[in-house]
């Protein structure tokens, strides 16, 4: 059963990536004032979100699993302190949000995706799965985006590195 609203009659999420170095920080840099490391204590500080059962399907839609007791705290919570180097708030509008995993794996947001399109209330940093909490997950820290149709890029494993990036 899959809980989120946005996932109501669509296919669910796809598998992309096999298992990987587990994470148990992130840093967020780039186009920010200043450059910070979230670590797994910073993200339970957050209140998570209850997504009930999560059904996780490859590219193709066939179903790898279903994630059992989903539990996370949404990205835009955790990137909400952090300054931007704008000069307009048009510029924001150039931004792009790069995900990197610990295997170098890459998965892109824009900005505006997250923070203005339904799309950001549903892209979650995963705190509890399967009865195991992100300190003890294997392929934490998890980011999942709950909205895609058929998204295997966007369960993405070992989170690493988030960098904002102005697209020229």
């Amino acid at each position: 059963m899959i809980v989120a609203m946005c996932l109501a009659g669509l296919p669910g999420i796809a598998l992309a990536q096999r298992a990987i170095e587990t994470t148990r920080q992130f840093t967020v840099s780039g186009a920010v004032e200043k450059s910070i490391t979230i670590t797994i204590a910073d993200i339970k500080q957050h209140k998570a979100v209850a997504l009930g059962d999560v059904v996780i399907k490859n590219h193709k839609g066939e179903e790898k699993k279903v994630a059992h007791g989903v539990q996370g705290v949404l990205l835009t919570e955790l990137l909400a302190d952090v300054k931007i180097k704008v000069d307009k708030p048009k510029q924001y509008s150039e931004l792009v949000v790069l995900l990197t995993a610990s295997d170098g794996y890459k998965n892109v947001y824009s900005w505006n995706e997250l923070f203005n399109t339904e799309v950001g209330k549903h892209v979650y940093i995963i705190t509890e799965m399967d009865g195991k909490t992100i300190d003890n997950m294997p392929d934490a820290i998890i980011a999942v985006s709950t909205c895609d149709i058929n998204a295997g890029a966007r369960y993405f494993k070992g989170l690493q590195q988030i960098a904002i990036k102005r697209v020229e």
